[in-house]
């Protein structure tokens, strides 16, 4: 059977000042392929179908195009620039036999090593995970990394969003894994009693709003 190279379309998102990093696996394999539809954007959580721009444009009050457009590319640039935010994704390529866009569904998957971009990044306080410990998520991926070098998490808060701490030597920055920005994750949020809650106040609540809700205070 031929298996498809997942191969992640884009390098780190990385600069000096940055002091957020967001880190995912990877975008789904038409970026790859470069057969993208007409509203995916050519860049870094581009989906039409994902969820973090739309959160990231109700978050800051945003005004951004939804097109594969060079104009879609520079607001989405500008602003990680100014909010200093990097965005270094943890898989670099895998191997799958569907094409899709599932964790499950990566074989010998080739990580990028997390702790030497997070050292190209100083200031970096925060790594926001897109997803949590599941298997395949980015989170399971660094334990899996920090275990190679002798290192681990610390836990902070084990309530959703979970909240760890990282010893970096010379600085240890909060890492935190929010509720993932992708459709396949709204089971997950679903069935969250924090979101029954709201849900039974206000019937228009929706994952959508419940993201935004999670995100903001790290944002």
């Amino acid at each position: 059977m031929d298996l498809f190279l997942h191969s992640h379309p884009y390098a780190p998102f990385l600069f000096p000042e940055a002091k957020k990093m967001i880190v995912g696996t990877l975008p789904p394999p038409r970026f790859t392929t470069g057969e993208l539809n007409p509203r995916d954007v050519d860049f870094c959580y581009g989906s039409a179908n994902g969820m973090l721009w739309p959160i990231l444009e109700r978050i800051f009050h945003l005004e951004l195009s939804y097109a594969n457009t060079q104009q879609a590319i520079a607001q989405r640039r500008d602003f990680l620039i100014q909010h200093r935010i990097a965005v270094c994704d943890i898989v670099e390529s895998a191997l799958r036999e569907k094409v899709d866009a599932s964790d499950l569904g990566m074989r010998e998957v080739v990580l990028r090593d997390l702790i030497h971009h997070l050292e190209q990044c100083p200031q970096v306080d925060t790594v926001l995970f897109m997803g949590g410990n599941s298997k395949n998520g980015p989170e399971y991926f660094f334990r899996k990394q920090l275990k190679g070098k002798g290192m681990a998490l610390e836990v902070v808060s084990a309530e959703v969003p979970r909240v760890h701490r990282l010893d970096l030597g010379g600085r240890i920055p909060r890492v935190v894994s929010l509720t993932a920005p992708s459709g396949a994750a709204n089971r997950a949020v679903g069935s969250l009693e924090a979101y029954k809650a709201l849900k039974a106040e206000n019937p228009h609540f929706s994952t959508l709003d419940f993201r935004v809700m999670q995100y903001r205070p790290f944002f």
